[in-house]
């Protein structure tokens, strides 16, 4: 049975596939070359035109400039149609400016956007294209955004993804003297508050689970086992899901020195109280971490637990620099 691709990885990969090249696509070259498409290839012939018109139609209306470029034979035969994206069509307008802080986050944004992330499946795609004499564009900024996480973990994590693949990964908890070695079915890859999390399916503990990639502190290991690309599916939105629960539930009750870089980080995600400010967060002791960099600007009311967490961070470092005085 043919793996079967998430419909909006069919669709990022026929953007990718329809920007890539100048002149265009016909029909069955990207029936042909575009993952999502090919692996359908012993379908029905009626399905497969079925499911590529939907696609058009879905790209066409979430704003996606999509041509059809009739035969110059026949321009009433769509047989021979070509389709592309062309991307003078994201050509800011000449009357559209920024302020300077708009153009420094741009340039940031600018700055993790790369031909790196293109999916293997999308890489493969562009491969089979270009084999058929056709040039291809590559990089095509703007449809290749690679992050560049400081985790290791990300790369090996994306590829089992894409892949399939069962993993195993050392983790280490808050508060635990050795790791432990997880298998993981990994479904996704989420950011929440500035970090990355894995989303998938603990094997051994039989449920879904969600790791901080910054606790993984060792190799990602594929192992031989797969699971179904169907698994994939909706899993990021699970993820975020989850970790916005968790944070539901979680509150802490703060006060805030007005105009300082605590005010301004904090606020943002708070909601005002009778003393304070209740901030949501999923992790004790990631959110202990920040709550501890801010230094006076920020005094825990509650929970307890978390105060305590704060506490002890300050308390260190007060003596790591007395330390550093004395030598």
């Amino acid at each position: 049975m043919a793996e079967r691709i998430p419909a909006e990885e069919r669709l990022m990969n026929l953007v990718v596939a329809l920007v890539a090249t100048e002149i265009g696509l016909t029909k069955q070259q990207i029936l042909e070359s575009v993952s999502g498409y090919r692996q359908r290839a012993g379908s029905r012939s009626d399905a497969l035109d079925k499911m590529f018109e939907r696609d058009k139609e879905e790209l066409r209306s979430i704003g996606m400039p999509l041509e059809t470029i009739p035969s110059s034979t026949d321009p009433n035969d769509l047989r021979d149609a070509r389709y592309r994206i062309p991307k003078s069509e994201y050509h800011l307008p000449e009357d559209i400016s920024f302020t300077p802080a708009e153009l420094a986050v741009l340039g940031l944004a600018g700055r993790v956007w790369s031909s790196g992330s293109l999916s293997a499946d999308a890489r493969s795609g562009l491969r089979k294209i270009r084999s058929l004499g056709i040039d291809v564009d590559e990089p095509i900024l703007g449809f290749a955004p690679r992050l560049d996480p400081r985790d290791a973990a990300f790369g090996p994590l994306q590829a089992a993804i894409e892949r399939s693949r069962t993993v195993t990964f050392p983790y280490l908890k808050p508060g635990e003297d050795a790791e432990t070695r997880r298998t993981v079915e990994p479904l996704a890859l989420v950011e929440y508050e500035g970090r990355w999390h894995v989303y998938g399916f603990d094997v051994d503990a039989a449920a879904d689970r969600t790791f901080l990639l910054s606790r993984i502190v060792g190799d990602v290991v594929p192992t031989g086992a797969v699971f179904p690309a169907s698994a994939r599916a909706g899993a990021g939105e699970r993820a975020l899901a989850g970790l916005e629960e968790v944070a539901r539930r979680q509150r802490a009750l703060v006060e805030v020195t007005p105009g300082s870089e605590g005010a301004l980080r904090l606020l943002r995600r708070a909601e005002s109280a009778p003393q304070g400010y209740l901030v949501p967060y999923v992790d004790r002791h990631i959110f202990a971490d920040e709550l501890a960099s801010y230094g006076p600007e920020v005094r825990v009311v509650a929970p307890d637990d978390l105060r305590d967490a704060v506490v002890e961070r300050l308390r260190a470092a007060a003596a790591a620099h007395t330390e550093e005085a004395a030598r």
